[in-house]
């Protein structure tokens, strides 16, 4: 993969976009006043209800308004997943994974457009039925050139498992920005369904939003539902992570040092939810393969505005 360095040598505005590239001295400070904005004026207690009631509804009104053209297809997944890569190639043999929290089939079906492994196996999951149904509907749903698909409607925090799937049937778990739509209560049973879906040894691939990402620190009055919790102006909630809080869900430990060659984000506040997590008897349930905050400067060359984004990635393997 080739990354965009940004050094001091070169223009900051020859690019649309740099890697890893550290927020501004004054960041602190930008940190800051964003979140007394926020807390100063927070989501009413009485309001919160409705957003944390029934989130697939405020999903389903996405997707019905976005259909397939709000999210660009995920090209970028074979960069920073090339297991997926090895798992459509000819010879990889029987393999089925599983994308959980597919929205339109973003991620999906640009694997199944490149499959070349007649025994690979995908499946698709949401529990927006709108965005089951977008996925259904789409021409490479009902043949697809090699290898097999199929969707379903599935909560991945409800107590029971999707629907043509059994315990240890599954080789790779795609997350991709989902454990950030649901609430923080809602994390420990996702992860003990990823848990039994997967085989031994079996790996999850997720990606999701950073703390202190841009997305963060622009929401107005109005808009926090809880540390670090959102609700968007079309009522689909968004969670910021931190890298221990990553760490405990899937492990029940914090960031192990071999993994903090990646600078944390600013003063990390750990979720309440998690405080119990290193306790709990059933872990660790992972081994972390990698795990790391992806920090990238987007360039906005017209209108000469610098854009910070922050992005947790990581690999986890079930024991």
């Amino acid at each position: 993969m080739r990354y965009r360095f940004l050094t001091e040598d070169q223009d900051v505005w020859s690019q649309n976009a740099w890697d890893h590239v550290p927020p501004p001295d004054d960041q602190d400070e930008i940190i800051a006043a964003s979140l007394a904005r926020q807390k100063a004026a927070p989501v009413p207690e009485e309001e919160k209800t409705k957003y944390n009631d029934k989130p697939a509804k405020h999903w389903d009104n996405f997707y019905k308004a976005n259909a397939g053209n709000f999210f660009r297809n995920r090209k970028w997944l074979h960069l920073e997943f090339p297991e997926l890569v090895h798992a459509a190639e000819p010879e990889a043999g029987p393999l089925t994974i599983a994308e959980i929290g597919c929205g339109a089939g973003n991620a999906i079906f640009p694997l199944l457009s490149a499959n070349r492994n007649p025994e690979l196996s995908l499946r698709a999951y949401d529990y927006s039925s709108h965005a089951v149904k977008v996925v259904q509907s789409d021409p490479l749903y009902h043949a697809p050139p090699v290898g097999n698909i199929a969707a379903a409607v599935w909560d991945l925090s409800s107590e029971t498992l999707p629907p043509g799937l059994e315990e240890c049937s599954v080789d790779f778990v795609i997350l991709i920005f989902v454990l950030s739509a649901l609430h923080p209560n809602e994390w420990q049973q996702a992860i003990t369904n990823v848990h039994k879906l997967l085989k031994p040894g079996g790996c999850v691939l997720f990606r999701d939003y950073g703390r202190y990402d841009l997305a963060q620190l622009r929401f107005k009055k109005n808009r926090l539902l809880d540390e670090n919790f959102y609700i968007r102006g079309d009522k689909t909630r968004v969670y910021f992570f931190e890298l221990d809080e990553l760490a405990l869900l899937f492990t029940g430990s914090t960031v192990p040092n071999s993994f903090q060659t990646i600078d944390p984000t600013s003063a990390p506040i750990i979720h309440a939810s998690l405080l119990s997590t290193s306790s709990d008897s059933s872990h660790p349930l992972f081994s972390t393969e990698q795990l790391g905050v992806d920090r990238r400067l987007i360039v906005n060359r017209k209108r000469q505005i610098k854009m910070y984004r922050v992005w947790m990635q990581g690999k986890f393997r079930k024991l």
